[in-house]
């Protein structure tokens, strides 16, 4: 498994996806958008296609795109571009977690299917593996957001022997304001060395004394959304 050599970790923003007035997505200006967070806020990691970039909202072959820009516009600049390929269908979460792999990005985050939920820790982790399996040299991030999933799974169950289904799992974005739940993904996984990535900007600090290694935050993808507007 070709993982990176540094940690994710620290400030990851959370892209927005860049749109024209007619709805289309406007590729020419995500260039600018990784010169803006390099120079202008020191942010050289990025969470792609997630929440704040309304992946879901988008077709495959726009999420597609928009990965391959992402990558194409970081090389030599960003440090590590991880892309959330979540979707209800498994088929299209594989094909989206392969193509990440063949355009050499650094990681891929997945959320819970939220349609035909599932109930059980057994059956979340096994949709996972299968993701997970389909680019198995990519670090494997999994995306906790049950206020919008629906999913409430534990993240400190999810984790419970998680490295013996899926070897590639190497962290996880939690955005709950479950601070208890937060905490014990932490406490009980000190030895793993696992990303912890916070996702509720407005309880960041606290999360912080708990343990976070980073944050994946939209304050900085706010800022830029005013910036291109203007």
């Amino acid at each position: 498994m070709a993982f990176p050599k540094k940690k994710l970790q620290g400030l990851v923003a959370a892209t927005i996806t860049p749109m024209t007035e007619d709805g289309e997505i406007n590729f020419s200006v995500i260039g600018q958008y990784v010169d803006y967070l390099v120079k202008e806020q020191g942010v050289k990691n990025i969470f792609v296609n997630g929440t704040t970039g309304e992946g879901l909202s988008l077709s495959v072959s726009e999420r597609r795109q928009v990965a391959e820009e992402w990558v194409t516009k970081g090389k030599d600049k960003l440090d590590q571009v991880i892309i959330h390929v979540g979707a209800l269908s498994l088929k299209e979460s594989q094909e989206l977690a392969q193509h990440a792999a063949e355009i050499g990005a650094d990681g891929i985050a997945v959320i819970a299917p939220f349609f035909l939920k599932p109930w059980t820790k057994d059956i979340l982790i096994n949709f996972l593996k299968e993701v997970a399996a389909a680019a198995p040299a990519l670090p494997f991030y999994y995306y906790h957001i049950p206020a919008l999933t629906g999913v409430k799974i534990r993240a400190e169950e999810l984790l419970d022997g998680i490295l013996d289904k899926i070897p590639t799992f190497q962290g996880l974005k939690f955005s709950d304001t479950d601070l208890l739940d937060f905490g014990q993904c932490v406490d009980q996984n000190r030895q793993q060395q696992f990303a912890f990535l916070f996702g509720v900007d407005e309880q960041l600090l606290s999360a912080l004394v708990m343990g976070a290694t980073g944050a994946v935050g939209s304050f900085v993808s706010r800022d830029l959304s005013t910036l291109l507007s203007n």
